[in-house]
């Protein structure tokens, strides 16, 4: 069994007055304090492992407290449910109760995919206590799947197209398995090789990806986590978010958060993203209705009908209102990188982070 801790990594576990949530941080630096820290939140089918090399680049300047918490339902958190009509509320109220126990004044927030959505929820509901975001290959502000158009409009009211019918089920059982094989295209293994990150671009050391599909394994399934409770929909592609589960917390009926567009005052973002992702992308291969375009899914109404989400270009229409109206974001573009910038070029993605963290809040009003 590889151990799944690079060196100079420990974890605490810290309950709250809502659920024991697991920490990773460097020895050393223990994860509470009264200062300033960079807090990373992690995506879907994942955990805090993923943000190990992160974690030793932040604590070395010796500048900033940095620590990964794991969301409910992966790694080494409580397994609450999770309760789908909330959106992320429910993991965005335990990232909020950690801050609070751990008795953090600020905190610049890293938030990866889904965790990404999670960090822009809080930063909604906790803006003051928020000194600069970062989004690693975010989920659309309007969520994932069922919008259409650089506004996320909805396609159908109830959100059909999101929820988590979208998953494949394959992937779900082995997952539940425990599968660490690379024997079939749906295991961990294989999705992360050809999904997580761009072809080739895993590091060289083999024990890595070992850790990574560890990480992947935490996952709980079921209704009340990943995928959730599906729903079927009488339109296509005949699947509606549920009222429970991670893949229902991301539909366009309970997930939105373009509302950073009217906050003041508006602490910096830098987004950085890869231009090979295929999961968040405007032609994504996890989006039903990009998949129907293309001819994967039988049954597509056509573009006027259901038009694939443009994922990257609904984020850009947030991030320029963003701008606009006071605030400042920095878009960093990783080529031949996919969904995972901080595993596939930790060196690139950590230069970039460091001095997004140097920017005060007075920089000027657009940085790209």
């Amino acid at each position: 069994m590889v151990d799944l801790l690079l060196p100079g990594i420990t974890t605490t576990r810290v309950p709250t007055g809502r659920l024991t949530q697991s920490v990773l941080h460097p020895e050393g630096a223990p994860p509470a304090g009264a200062e300033e820290a960079v807090v990373f939140v992690h995506g879907n089918v994942s955990s805090a492992l993923f943000w190990q090399q992160a974690l030793l680049d932040v604590s070395r300047t010796g500048r900033h407290r940095a620590l990964a918490v794991d969301l409910r339902g992966y790694g080494g958190t409580d397994p609450l449910p999770v309760d789908a009509t909330r959106g992320v509320r429910d993991w965005a109220d335990d990232l909020a109760e950690l801050v609070t126990t751990l008795g953090l004044e600020r905190v610049h927030l890293v938030g990866w995919s889904m965790g990404a959505g999670v960090v822009l929820q809080y930063l909604l509901d906790a803006p003051e206590r928020v000194a600069s975001v970062t989004l690693v290959a975010p989920v659309s502000p309007y969520g994932f799947g069922g919008t259409a158009g650089p506004d996320g409009r909805r396609v159908h009211p109830d959100g059909t197209g999101s929820g988590a019918g979208a998953a494949n089920p394959e992937f779900v059982a082995a997952l539940a398995a425990g599968d660490m094989s690379a024997d079939t295209p749906a295991s961990p293994r294989s999705v992360l090789r050809a999904f997580y990150v761009a072809p080739g671009s895993l590091p060289l050391a083999p024990w890595l990806e070992d850790v990574f599909v560890a990480s992947m394994l935490t996952t709980r399934t079921g209704p009340d986590h990943y995928p959730g409770e599906p729903v079927l929909s009488d339109a296509w592609p005949g699947v509606a978010p549920g009222p429970r589960g991670v893949l229902s917390t991301m539909a366009p009926t309970v997930f939105d958060v373009s509302g950073v567009v009217d906050l003041a005052p508006k602490p910096p973002v830098l987004w950085i993203r890869g231009d090979a992702d295929q999961i968040v992308s405007d032609t994504s291969l996890f989006d039903l209705a990009y998949l129907g375009s293309v001819g994967a899914l039988p049954g597509w109404p056509g573009v006027e009908v259901f038009p694939p989400q443009p994922m990257v270009t609904q984020m850009r229409s947030v991030l320029d209102r963003y701008a606009a109206t006071g605030g400042a974001y920095r878009e960093v573009v990783l080529p031949g990188v996919g969904h995972s910038p901080h595993v596939e070029r930790p060196q690139e993605f950590a230069v970039a982070l460091l001095e997004h963290l140097d920017v005060p809040a007075e920089a000027p009003a657009h940085l790209t």
